[in-house]
């Protein structure tokens, strides 16, 4: 995807009920405190280290704690929803008669048992039946209406230097493996990947009766393997301006005769003289590879493509197979019950329908009223710490506040709920999936050639996300963050500053991390900077990116410092101007101990206790390969060890482990 979203949070708890009244509650978690380990030696060990030490993951899970993990019961409500609304009759065309009769087909594993393999055989005859590349294209463009991003992959989106648009962007595509490096690699722990994945592939084959299945996998791979070496990096891709190529229809059709853009274009049913290229030598090689590769060779790409787009909506066996390959990549050893997947799936394709129930039944409004109110002492605090800083000029300053003051706050939920323009049956699961897809395809490609629509979200609103988007200038939390552990509306302040207030300053942040610091306060990718000044700006951004790559996570494995620079920026920043803004409350400027813990170490506190998490190492290692974001001992420790103000609140002293002078400590925004 094209669109750069920067994403801190994906899931959370159990929320509050509109009927909720101030409960009595405990917000430090003594118990998980580790006193033996000084909070400047390790302060993420400090706050966490007692319960990591004997929290146990599920088996069918790859983690456990806050972050992502806290996903678990927020499913489980939308799936009480869900419950609900398949056993009630609800009118045809109706939110609830969608949801529900979507949840209920998922959940008729004896019909989808029986039909085996049997949706996808009119597609793998299709694939048969393919002569040319001109028919083989073809096919890849239908496939791309439902899903199926093959060899091909775009989206619909801003211009880059002119936001008031939208434009298609296409970008690099056709490898199975997490990322590029993946086929390369030849640690242990990556050919283990590569063997699982071949493995997977020709599990796949054998089920729909291919003799030569195992062949056939080597086949695949060696395509998607040349496909890789044609690949940017992720740290690449980070590069904005160098993922960004405008260019005219007439001249890629006539560079890359092979793909065809003009038909390509016309079959996807893209009206445009224009696209952006965002990796062109993806497509240079691509271009060339469908006159080297067989075409025979092409058909069984193609077929091991579908099979893998759609594996998830057949039977067990296929579903199965998808499950062992991810289990060499997460460690999870038993899969998820039925009703969360299905759940999942529901909240992915038909979200802003069954969010309407969710909100109806389970936000508080009152969360999103405290809420605004942080996200504009927040936007106080940045601003004033702009005008201090050091290292800028004035001229850029007064751009900077601009594009702060410029921001788009949305939270909560939508203003205008969108709507989905299919019939559910609640006896044909693959089916339903297969319209959604359509109608999202067509609800994207409506885009196209108009300005954008600022009504629309990224995530649904019961997830636990925030994020932001630089081409719409906005900040965006949905109600599912707006619980504990990042915001509880009977909690003290230190606790929401330093939980929610953290998570706000950083997505503020992201609009003047490396990437953010592009886009100008209308979208635009431009420069707003003196020259000086952004020379100094991409000084501190190395800064962050040398210290990180310093952190072991497993064995000899580091951070990736130049893929996470981003987060690792928001982060650092995100603390600062939290602290700042508590700083301005009426506790925040007193002593007063609550739990036995000062105002400013109770900020802390809930610093490291939203990032309590702890994980499979499987599921790190890819993590650590694939994440723009530090793992969580990392986005406690490093910003920490950058910011005076905790070294004063818990007596940090030289010769602690994670002590850093004052001259060595990191200071961006």
């Amino acid at each position: 995807m094209k669109r750069i979203l920067y994403c801190s949070l994906v899931a959370l708890t159990i929320v509050s009920c509109k009927e909720q009244e101030a409960p009595q509650k405990k917000y430090v978690d003594a118990a998980g405190i580790d006193a033996s380990t000084k909070p400047g030696n390790n302060f993420f060990r400090y706050v966490n280290g007692t319960w990591y030490d004997t929290a146990k993951i599920a088996a069918d899970q790859v983690g456990v704690g806050s972050y992502s993990f806290l996903n678990i019961p927020q499913k489980l409500l939308l799936q009480n929803i869900l419950e609900e609304a398949s056993k009630a009759t609800g009118a045809e065309g109706s939110i609830e008669q969608k949801v529900g009769d979507f949840y209920a087909s998922g959940m008729d594993t004896v019909g989808i048992n029986q039909r085996g393999f049997e949706p996808i055989k009119p597609m793998l005859t299709r694939i048969d039946a393919i002569k040319d590349r001109s028919t083989l294209m073809n096919f890849v463009a239908d496939e791309l209406k439902v899903g199926d991003y093959s060899i091909i992959s775009f989206d619909i989106s801003p211009d880059n230097e002119n936001s008031s648009i939208n434009i298609a962007h296409f970008s690099q595509a056709g490898i199975g493996l997490p990322d590029r490096d993946y086929y390369f690699k030849t640690d242990s722990s990556s050919l283990a990947i590569q063997d699982a994945y071949k493995k997977y592939i020709a599990t796949l084959f054998q089920l729909t009766g291919d003799s030569e299945a195992s062949k056939n996998a080597d086949i695949v791979y060696d395509i998607e393997k040349q496909l890789a070496t044609s690949h940017k990096t992720r740290i690449e891709r980070r590069d904005v301006k160098a993922n960004y190529h405008n260019l005219p229809v007439t001249g890629i059709n006539k560079k890359q005769p092979n793909i065809g853009w003009v038909d390509l274009l016309k079959n996807l049913g893209l009206d445009t003289d224009t696209v952006d290229i965002a990796q062109p030598a993806y497509f240079e090689k691509l271009n060339a590879m469908l006159t080297s590769v067989p075409i025979d060779h092409w058909k069984i790409y193609l077929k091991a493509s579908s099979m893998t787009s759609y594996d998830d909506i057949l039977s067990k066996p296929f579903e199965k197979a998808s499950f062992e390959y991810n289990k060499a990549l997460s460690g999870q050893s038993t899969e998820k019950p039925r009703a969360q997947v299905i759940a999942d799936a529901v909240d992915r394709q038909l979200g802003f329908a069954l969010s309407q129930l969710y909100v109806k039944k389970y936000f508080n409004e009152d969360a999103k009223k405290r809420a605004l109110e942080l996200v504009n002492n927040l936007t106080k605090a940045f601003e004033n710490r702009i005008n201090q800083l050091d290292w800028m000029s004035d001229s850029t300053k007064l751009k900077a506040k601009e594009k702060l003051n410029a921001i788009t706050k949305k939270i909560g939920y939508p203003d205008v709920w969108r709507e989905y323009k299919v019939k559910i049956d609640r006896s044909k699961y693959f089916e339903n999936v297969v319209a959604l897809r359509q109608d999202e395809y067509q609800y994207q490609i409506g885009k196209l050639n108009k300005p954008p629509y600022k009504q629309d979200w990224e995530t649904t609103p019961p997830t636990v996300t925030a994020y932001y988007n630089p081409s719409f200038n906005e900040i965006v939390f949905p109600a599912g963050i707006l619980q504990y552990p990042y915001f509880d509306l009977y909690a003290d302040d230190a606790i929401n500053y330093g939980g929610i207030g953290m998570v706000i300053g950083h997505e503020l942040t992201h609009a003047f991390d490396d990437q953010g610091a592009q886009f100008d306060k209308d979208g635009n990718v431009k420069n707003w900077w003196t020259p000086a000044d952004y020379e100094k700006f991409k000084a501190k951004t190395q800064q962050v990116i040398d210290l990180y790559s310093t952190f072991t996570v497993l064995d000899s494995v580091h951070v990736k410092g130049g893929l996470t620079v981003g987060e690792n920026t928001a982060d650092n920043g995100g603390v600062a101007i939290a602290y700042d803004a508590f700083k301005l409350t009426k506790q925040g400027q007193d002593t007063t101990k609550i739990d036995g813990f000062t105002p400013d170490q109770r900020f802390f506190l809930s610093v490291a206790r939203i990032w309590r998490v702890k994980t499979r190492d499987e599921f790190l290692r890819t993590y650590i390969n694939t994440n723009p974001h530090s793992p969580a001992m990392w986005r406690v420790n490093g910003p920490l060890m950058n910011f005076g103000p905790f070294y004063k609140a818990f007596n940090v002293q030289p010769g602690e482990k994670n002590y850093k002078s004052d001259s060595e400590r990191i200071k961006i925004w």
